[in-house]
Order: structure tokens, then C-alpha cells, then sequence
């Protein structure tokens, strides 16, 4: 018997150090397995959408209209669908091509065409079929930029010729450049048959207009000229602008088109300001009799649009966002770095989308963990989401006592 009781004693220490190890083998396995990654929780809609409905805008009685605005896009359009004769709001296409073949910086007069005898009857041949056209003679020099000016300013059928044939070639040169451009900018209403509009196949819509003229407000040559009351041309002497509206209701261009037949076109972009945030409202109204009433209509939509168009403050810095929860009670919510503003119009469509990664704590305050960017018509506006507060180090008593495998 003596010989047996120790070897029930030493069973006995076998199980209770074997049980100590599975323990500590259990604690070691809580202590050093991975905690998962804690998922972001979005506190923002996908979508977000004013409540009051687009606004009643005074169309005009005939023809079709379209506004817009800089940043914003097109917001609403007006009346027939149908495309229409441009007439010499064609030039707007025409001077953007030039431009983008040879470009000019603001202050610069560019290179130099000579006008040689062709030019001189291309002028003679258009003023007798009573268009609009810029007095030229052979051998007189115009810069680029004064060029432009006689095309946009009083509207130089003739010139448009002239710098077809300087840049392109020829006058069906360029039109195959300023139809390839408005394919390349989704105008499929758009159609050029020529650079001055004289065609009355070159047609257009006021809502593709409307993206004319936000190109044109773009470009500060463009935009310097279009501005201009009048100008001085060597041969042609002082010259005024066909847009006699100038100034009025904040108008800063673009372009007339009209035809004593066909009746007048004017696309117009005017200046405001909403809580000190510059913005150009844009439009284009087709279709009416005379360039008076063209001009007064267009009038009465800028300050249609000027009354509605607001600030929405929609994302604040700071403002949570999302949040990080822990299984074992902390957390951090996910704030953006700076406020997004957008410009807008009732009814307009945001749509928000929230981004932000899986994160591992510990992790420490203002730690950059994704983005959030909203779409408001063509405004993209984004800013980094980071962490307000640290994500301390993984508890102990969770990592030993939680149970999840």
C-alpha cells in the first residue's frame, strides 16, 4: 500500500499541471489573437435632396430658353427642344477653337494675319448680301486678339473666315474641328455647316448653349472681349459691341445671333455673388424677333435665377459623420477636416458617399481613416475624414474574455 499512494499523488499533480497549461494555453491564445478590425458606421444618407420643388421660371412666350450657373451646370430649360438656327452665336464655338489651337494669355495680342485681295472680297461679297461683317483691305495686319475682337465685338462674318483660313486652312477646315469639339462635349443637339452662323444648318439648343457659354466665361480672353463695349481695329476703326445689353442686370457677355427672317438668339452670362462666393449665372434664349426682346427676356430670368439660387452649408468640419464602436464600449466618431459648401438651386440633387476604412486600435486622434464627397449638378466636392478622439489600446479583460472565434 505504501507503494501505491505515491503514485496516486503523482497522477494527481499530472492532471493539475496539465490543466495549468491548457490555462495558460487558453489565456496565451485570447492574448495574442488578432482583435478584427472595427467597421466605420455612416451617419450620413446616400442621398440628400431639398424638399421644395424647382422653381416657376418666366419663360419667354415663344422660342425656348435654358439657365444655368458656374459650378452648378444646367439648372432649367424652357419652351421647344427642336434645334434651332444659331446665327452668329456660332462665333462662341468658332473663337473657342482658336483659342485652343493658339492659345493667348491675358495680355498677350498674339500672332499676326494679313488680310491679302481674297479677304477683301469675301468682305465686299457678305456686305452686299447685308451681313454683318468688319471693314478689311489687303495688306492690313490684325493680331489674334484683334481678330477676335471683330468676330465676337460687332460680329465680323468675314473675320470668321479670315481666321478659319489662318488656323484650319479653310472655312470647312474649321467646321470639321468645331463639330468634332461638340461630339467631344456630349452636344448632340449641335450642328455647325459653317464659323459665322450664316447657315441656317448650324443649329443649336439653348441647354447645349448654356455649356457654350460656361466654356466661353472660362476663358479670360474670351471673357475680356465679350465684356467690351467697343474696340479699335486698324482698318475698321472704332468698333461696338452688338450686345447692348451690357451691364444691365450684372450682364458681363456672351453673344447675340439674329436674322432679320429668322428672328434672334442671345446667350448671356451675368455676375453675382451669394454670401460673398462669386458665381456667373448663364443662359441662352432662342427663338424670338428682335434682339430687344431676346435682351429682355434674358434679363428677367437673371433675376429669376439670382433670387433663387442659395449657400447650402450642408457638411460643417467637425460634424460626425460616421463612428468607430468597439465590442468593448469605446469608440471615435469620424469628423471632415473642413466644411463643404454647395451652391444651390430647389430640388437640386446631392448625392453624398462616405468612405472610410476598417480601422485597428489602438489608434490615435486625427488619424486620416477615408473621405466623404458630395455631388450637387456638376459641383464635386470632397474633404478627408480622420478620428476626434484616440482609440486606446485593446482591454485586456476583452481580449481574455471575449468569445467569438
Amino acid at each position: 500500500m505504501s507503494l501505491i499512494a505515491p503514485r496516486r499523488g503523482r497522477g494527481r499533480w499530472v492532471v493539475a499541471a496539465l490543466l495549468l497549461l491548457a490555462i495558460a494555453a487558453v489565456i496565451a491564445f485570447q492574448l495574442l489573437r488578432s482583435v478584427p478590425a472595427i467597421a466605420a458606421r455612416p451617419n450620413v444618407p446616400a442621398a440628400i435632396t431639398t424638399a421644395s420643388a424647382a422653381p416657376s421660371l418666366p419663360w419667354p412666350a415663344r422660342g425656348a430658353g435654358a439657365v444655368g450657373a458656374t459650378d452648378v451646370g444646367l439648372l432649367a430649360t424652357g419652351g421647344s427642344t427642336t434645334p434651332q438656327p444659331m446665327f452668329s452665336v456660332a462665333k462662341i464655338m468658332t473663337a473657342l477653337v482658336i483659342l485652343e489651337d493658339k492659345p493667348l494669355k491675358t495680355g498677350e495680342s498674339g500672332p499676326t494675319l494679313t488680310v491679302d485681295a481674297a479677304d477683301v472680297e469675301i468682305y465686299k461679297a457678305r456686305l452686299a448680301g447685308g451681313e454683318s461683317v468688319v471693314k478689311v483691305q489687303a495688306g492690313e495686319q490684325l493680331t489674334e486678339l484683334q481678330a477676335l475682337q471683330a468676330l465676337l465685338i460687332p460680329s465680323g462674318n468675314n473675320v470668321g473666315v479670315l481666321l478659319a483660313k489662318w488656323d484650319a486652312g479653310s472655312e470647312a477646315a474649321l467646321v470639321v474641328k468645331m463639330n468634332a469639339k461638340a461630339r467631344a462635349l456630349h452636344l448632340v443637339n449641335t450642328t455647325f455647316d459653317d464659323v459665322s452662323g450664316v447657315s441656317t444648318k448650324t443649329q443649336g439648343v439653348p441647354s447645349e448653349l448654356v455649356v457654350l457659354a460656361g466654356l466661353a466665361i472660362k476663358d479670360p480672353v474670351i471673357t475680356s472681349i465679350v465684356a467690351m463695349k467697343q474696340a479699335e481695329l486698324p482698318v475698321a476703326g472704332v468698333v461696338y459691341n452688338v450686345d447692348y445689353a451690357l451691364g444691365q442686370e450684372n450682364i458681363i457677355g456672351v453673344k447675340t445671333g439674329s436674322s432679320p427672317e429668322g428672328g434672334a438668339n442671345f446667350v448671356f452670362a451675368a455676375s453675382h455673388a451669394i454670401e460673398g462666393r462669386p458665381i456667373t449665372i448663364l443662359g441662352a434664349v432662342m427663338g424670338l424677333t428682335t434682339l430687344d426682346e431676346a435682351f429682355a427676356a434674358s434679363k428677367e430670368l437673371i433675376k429669376a435665377v439670382r433670387t433663387n439660387l442659395s449657400i447650402r452649408h450642408l457638411v460643417l468640419a467637425g460634424s460626425a459623420l460616421g463612428t468607430y464602436r468597439t465590442p468593448w464600449g469605446a469608440g471615435t466618431d469620424i469628423v471632415p477636416v473642413k466644411a463643404l459648401d454647395v451652391v444651390n438651386w430647389p430640388g437640386l440633387p446631392v448625392r453624398a458617399h462616405f468612405e472610410a476604412r476598417p480601422v485597428n486600435a489602438p489608434l490615435g486622434a486625427g488619424t486620416t481613416v477615408g473621405s466623404f464627397s458630395i455631388r450637387a449638378g456638376d459641383q464635386v466636392l470632397q474633404t478627408p475624414l480622420v478620428t476626434r478622439t484616440d482609440l486606446g489600446k485593446v482591454p485586456t479583460r476583452y481580449r481574455l474574455t471575449r468569445l467569438d472565434l
